[in-house]
């Protein structure tokens, strides 16, 4: 699963996109399921830090001792972190390979950690950073690969890579970068970069370009590039610049790949987060050509779903590919899609596998949240709050679970049941910047949902008010936009002047905060523009 990079509680559909996000061929790492070499002795010696003080610590241990330094940012509730720790850092090889890095866990809630994450250019959970012995960034990993992948680029990174920047400029530039590197280039998480290396509307090209560029014989790099390219040029924005010229050439290279199994199943992650954006990439219009795409691609989706080496996650996430594929000609907000009775009856039988055999806290996170969002995706939505209201006293985050139950209700249309679920979530959500994260959320909710009850708008703005007068770094980074979509809500809410009292006794109450922050700080510009627009 990508990382999360909204500001909201909820995954982007599809639920396995994100993210959150090389190629390298994985026959020595996919013998064998994944669960097959978790460790149940010593763990990874995570250094959680909350500060600079904590990070310029591990960075003078690392120099220190001649370590590189791993930097893993995440959060309690979110699915793809919780991934990360069913099927990566409880894997025996990533256990010993911690041995040869220090290796530093930031919670998104440690009081600190906002501040860190705009250090680091980090928006999106989870972010995995490497950094080397003179702490300069090597590459951040790609946190939606299965963990076999993960490792290979790990590996790549601790074995001396130079900074990714580097690579980049030298392989734009035609200068000789190493076969090792240009996997590094296509295995870069991407979709965690937050444009350090390249605008975002840049990025497709530059994919295209790297993918023309990739030395002979580094074929499964260059599909990978190529694979990215197209993804990015399918999410592109009008006004950016062209990536590749998709043609019948193209075409059958695609095609030809995902009717390898090995081929695909080294591009697993790619092909099951963003089957859709493949489809409408490679045969932007309905018809012959993306018949045959979309057949292509479901053919190699059911390899990987019934594939035992991958996570049950990424299993769950081929199925919702599928799902995605079938309606990719309805439109996207039809509640009950035409499907296959066969695709339907698997959608029900792998989420009620799911149910009953995952048991695990933080595969269960991943996975139910998965399975929840595949149900609805088929339009299954009894099934769908079933399944997440029978799992809220199992799971550690249940205001995630919440959230997901809000959702389905809004787009169902019983409003006050999506209201009473969004209230409930902000209510057992926990730890600072996820208690602003969703209250900014459930603002929202109000806003649209309920836009008369002016006490309960008014009334909980007010206590997000409190909450960040009394955190530390509450207008840093994702706290400040949870914050400031607060304010662009309110901003539309009184678009008409008609909520002005409600308005200024808010920004009364806001000003003193701000107030005491620093000038310097900037928190202090952050917190100014909250209620700037309203």
């Amino acid at each position: 699963m990508p990382a999360i990079a909204s500001s909201s509680p909820l995954l982007p559909s599809p639920l396995a996109r994100a993210a959150s996000a090389a190629c390298i061929a994985l026959a020595a790492w996919t013998a064998a399921p994944v669960w097959a070499t978790v460790a149940s002795g010593p763990q990874v010696a995570w250094q959680a830090a909350a500060a600079d003080v904590d990070i310029e610590k591990a960075f003078a241990q690392g120099k220190a001792e001649g370590k590189p330094v791993l930097v893993y940012w995440g959060a309690k509730w979110c699915p793809p972190c919780n991934q990360l720790k069913a099927t990566l850092f409880n894997r025996q090889d990533f256990i010993e390979r911690s041995k040869s890095f220090v290796a530093v866990s930031i919670d998104g809630d440690l009081p600190g950690a906002q501040k860190l994450g705009a250090r680091f250019k980090v928006r999106g959970y989870p972010t995995m950073i490497l950094f080397n012995t003179d702490g300069a960034e090597i590459t951040r990993l790609p946190g939606e690969a299965d963990a076999p992948a993960v490792m290979n680029v790990l590996q790549m990174g601790l074995a001396g890579g130079r900074p990714v920047k580097t690579v980049l400029a030298e392989a734009k530039a035609g200068k000789p970068v190493s076969a090792n590197e240009w996997r590094m280039l296509a295995f870069y998480s991407w979709d965690t970069d937050e444009a350090q290396l390249v605008p975002e509307a840049e990025r497709a090209p530059l994919l295209a370009q790297l993918a023309g560029s990739c030395p002979v014989g580094e074929t499964e790099t260059a599909t990978r590039l190529l694979l990215k390219a197209l993804v990015g040029q399918a999410e592109i924005a009008p006004n950016a610049k062209p990536g590749i010229k998709v043609d019948g050439a193209v075409r059958d290279r695609v095609k030809k790949l995902l009717a390898d199994p090995a081929a695909t199943r080294s591009q697993m992650d790619v092909v099951v987060n963003f089957a859709p954006d493949l489809a409408k990439a490679l045969a932007p219009t309905a018809g012959a050509d993306r018949q045959a795409i979309v057949g292509a691609l479901d053919a190699a989706l059911v390899r990987l779903q019934g594939d035992a080496s991958l996570s049950r996650a990424d299993r769950m996430s081929a199925l919702i590919g599928r799902v995605d594929l079938a309606r990719l000609e309805q439109p996207k907000d039809t509640l009950q899609p035409k499907l296959p009775e066969a695709l339907i009856k698997q959608v029900r039988e792998e989420a009620s596998r799911a149910d009953k055999e995952v048991t695990e806290g933080y595969e269960r996170q991943a996975v139910i949240t998965s399975a929840a969002h595949l149900l609805g995706e088929a339009g299954l939505w009894k099934d769908s709050d079933a399944l997440l209201q029978a799992s809220l006293p199992k799971s550690h985050s249940p205001y995630y679970l919440m959230s997901q139950l809000s959702g389905n209700a809004k787009k169902q249309g019983r409003k006050a049941e999506a209201l009473s679920w969004s209230e409930q979530a902000f209510n057992k959500s926990e730890g600072p910047a996820t208690r602003l994260q969703w209250g900014a959320s459930y603002v929202a909710a109000l806003v649209e949902l309920a836009p008369q009850d002016e006490a309960k708008i008014e009334r909980t703005v007010s206590q997000l008010i409190r909450e960040a007068d009394g955190q530390q770094g509450a207008f840093y980074e994702r706290s400040a936009r949870s914050m400031q979509k607060v304010g662009d809500r309110l901003a539309a809410w009184n678009a008409k002047g008609q909520h002005k009292a409600v308005v200024e006794r808010l920004r009364a109450q806001l000003t003193p905060v701000c107030a005491k922050l620093p000038a310097a700080d900037a928190q202090r510009e952050a917190c100014d523009k909250v209620l700037k627009k309203a």
